[in-house]
């Protein structure tokens, strides 16, 4: 900046500007004294808050952990199996329903990559799938509307039965190494005589499956009752059609018991169905000299403790029970989280349950179904004890195209024969993909030929 000497008076009409030089030397001055900081060394005294705010961020934006991204994945959320649990998954989305609150989904777990394999022994839903069909999104065909109302005490008001309409899709593990050799199962499978009054194997079974409060649990539920009836007609007849030699035995299969994604009063996620809506779907059974069958999700329950509450139904002729290991929590797990599974021995116990059932009253054999569409499912079944007063039904109730239903059957049916075989179809799932639902004669080309059908 220009220097003036102490001595030099300053001119009369230049000191305004020689006020303003001196000022700019100021600022300039104050300036120089703030050296910008160099490239690569931090500004120390933001360092602390950079930190914090670094850490609060951290805090306030942390996504989700991997477990917690598994596992919603797996719930995936047709409702706790909306679509699933399956979706059915297992169900986030699926256990959410139409009215029931159904563990859903088939709670409806994660069943929706159809294309994809599964690990053989592996139980849980499959992170890829999509949720059962127990969210069903899609609107029910024009006669669904419906005018009937379930009786005033169907209607729980502390929970809505889950949508378990299945989210998952049939799975097909990963074959064995071709080295690996097993003997051929042995069907027809090695077991008692069937005592008079048995159904098996000289009729055919096909039922109806859902849930009269819920649309998205099945088609027992999804439209008026005289419209299902009539459907239920119709496929009687398409199976009569298809196999003339095997008289054809209708039945509606009920979800009696439906697995829960809140816990309850009891803390066993599961509801129980009330009676009025148990003898509801019975008269409508009588319509058609039908079979009925108690479908039970037991979740954190167990078969000794729930079968009992069913026993005054089961001692009737004409019902039948129906067991869902997908929703069978033996390790704490909420219904929808992952699969669930039974073992021979469950299924033993609600053999001898309905054996004594058949004794103490003087009944025909009762039929057992149970549900399996993955290797984990079903655990130790060559340890299932046969009894001539119970005919067990392995039902391969798994959802997709064609061939992936034909692989599951024969991976999950075929393969561990235990007596009698069933087959599901889903009327929406199966077509997911644009494939047709399948006909009775492309069925029956499977070994050993069902005697149990089931349409959801």
């Amino acid at each position: 900046m220009t220097r003036f000497a102490a001595s030099q008076p300053y001119p009369a009409a230049g000191t305004a500007a020689v006020l303003l030089l001196l000022l700019a030397a100021v600022a300039a001055g104050a300036g120089a004294q703030q050296a910008p900081p160099v490239r690569g060394i931090p500004d120390t005294s933001t360092v602390a808050d950079t930190s914090r705010a670094s850490t609060i961020r951290a805090d306030t934006v942390r996504g989700p952990s991997r477990a917690d991204t598994a596992r919603a994945a797996t719930l995936r959320t047709d409702t706790l199996r909306t679509d699933t649990l399956r979706t059915d998954t297992l169900r986030t989305d699926t256990l959410r329903t139409d009215t029931l609150r159904i563990g859903g989904s088939r709670a409806d777990s994660t069943r929706a990559d159809t294309t994809g394999r599964e690990s053989p022994g592996a139980d849980a839903a499959r992170p890829d799938a999509t949720p059962p069909d127990s969210t069903r999104t899609d609107s029910p065909p024009a006669d669904t509307a419906r005018t009937d109302t379930p009786p005033a005490d169907t209607a729980r008001s502390d929970s809505t039965p889950p949508d378990t309409t299945r989210a998952h899709p049939a799975t097909t593990p990963a074959r064995a190494p071709a080295a690996v050799s097993r003997p051929a199962p042995r069907w027809p499978v090695d077991g008692p005589d069937p005592l008079p009054g048995a159904i098996l194997p000289d009729r055919r079974i096909v039922a109806y499956y859902g849930n009269p409060l819920s649309r998205r649990m099945g088609i027992l539920g999804e439209i008026h009752p005289d419209s299902m009836l009539a459907r239920l007609d119709a496929e009687v007849a398409a199976w009569e059609a298809a196999d003339p030699a095997t008289p054809v035995q209708p039945a509606l299969h009920l979800v009696a018991i439906v697995a829960q994604a809140d816990p309850g009063r009891g803390r066993k996620y599961r509801l129980l169905m009330t009676d009025s809506l148990i003898e509801l779907v019975g008269a409508w059974a009588e319509r058609r000299n039908a079979l009925v069958f108690l479908d039970v999700q037991v979740g954190l329950s167990t078969l000794a403790e729930e079968l009992p509450r069913l026993a005054k139904f089961l001692e009737r002729p004409n019902f039948h029970l129906g067991i869902d290991p997908e929703f069978m929590m033996k390790d704490g797990t909420p219904p929808g989280r992952r699969i669930g599974y039974a073992t021979a021995e469950d299924v033993n116990h609600a053999v001898r349950f309905l054996g004594d059932l058949v004794e103490r009253h003087g009944l025909p054999p009762k039929v057992l179904v149970v549900h399996r569409f993955t290797q984990g499912m079903l655990r130790n079944a060559a340890r299932i004890e046969l009894d001539p007063r119970v005919q067990i039904v392995i039902h391969m109730d798994g959802w997709g195209p064609p061939q992936l239903k034909r692989d599951s059957y024969r991976q999950f049916v075929y393969r561990e024969p235990v007596q009698f075989a069933g087959f599901k179809v889903f009327y929406r799932n199966d077509t997911r993909q644009g494939h047709p639902v399948m006909t009775p004669a492309e069925i029956l080309k499977l070994f050993p030929a069902p005697v149990y059908i089931q349409y959801q």
